[in-house]
């Protein structure tokens, strides 16, 4: 990754204490507000971001997932390479659980499971055309699965709020397979319809793992913002 040094200071913005989740000697969880890169971009002008806003704090804290520029909620990040690799680790054995909250459009109806858990396996993949857009495939796709639940209805706004669990973490994932049911969410520029919202409804809310130095579990939240 870039270091925040790579750019001159003032093109970083300063770190609110606010962001911080979590602190200790192996890892960050930081609270990424909706509209800031996560890692920096091509070029100086997206060198702003959470990631170079945290080395400038944490000189040796590296990324080891990332949340899109329009998506809020927690990202871990590792203290050195070797709590990287761990955590990075951790994430590839799915040995990670996130839970995002995002409000759709539409009237999503209750999953027929008993759990009232629902479960979107489609295959994505990058639409090169187009890129950074996924989309679905169903012959050159990856295998994609995301688990959802109705949290409450607004019948005058005609949305739903879910939780919704990436098992897999594709690009876009959770974006692209609610556009996929017919109930993309509010606030896409990508996915959905214009609707005047001020930011793009999902969240990355919650993060639970082991510790990488000792295994206990750890389990943070942040409350939607919206």
């Amino acid at each position: 990754m870039i270091a925040a040094g790579a750019y001159p200071a003032s093109a970083i913005g300063l770190f609110d204490d606010e962001w911080l989740v979590h602190e200790d000697a192996a890892l960050l969880v930081l609270d990424k507000p909706a509209g800031l890169l996560a890692v920096p971009g091509r070029g100086a002008d997206k060198a702003d971001c959470l990631s170079a806003r945290a080395q400038r704090r944490w000189p040796d804290a590296l990324v080891v997932h990332r949340l899109d520029q329009a998506t809020s909620g927690l990202m871990l990040l590792a203290r050195g390479a070797a709590m990287q690799r761990a955590l990075s680790q951790a994430f590839a054995e799915r040995r990670v659980h996130k839970r995002y909250e995002a409000i759709v459009h539409g009237q999503v109806p209750d999953a027929e499971a008993a759990n009232g858990w629902g479960l979107i396996e489609l295959p994505l993949r990058l639409d090169w055309p187009r890129r950074p857009l996924s989309i679905v495939d169903a012959e050159h796709g990856k295998p994609s699965c995301t688990r959802w639940r109705v949290l409450r209805r607004d019948a005058a706004g005609d949305t739903t709020r879910l939780a919704l669990e990436p098992i897999t973490g594709r690009s876009h994932q959770l974006r692209v397979h609610l556009q996929a049911i017919g109930h993309p969410i509010v606030g896409d520029t990508l996915y959905g319809p214009p609707d005047g919202a001020a930011r793009l409804m999902l969240h990355a809310g919650a993060l639970q793992f082991a510790h990488p130095l000792d295994g206990h579990a750890l389990a943070l939240q942040r409350s939607a913002p919206f």
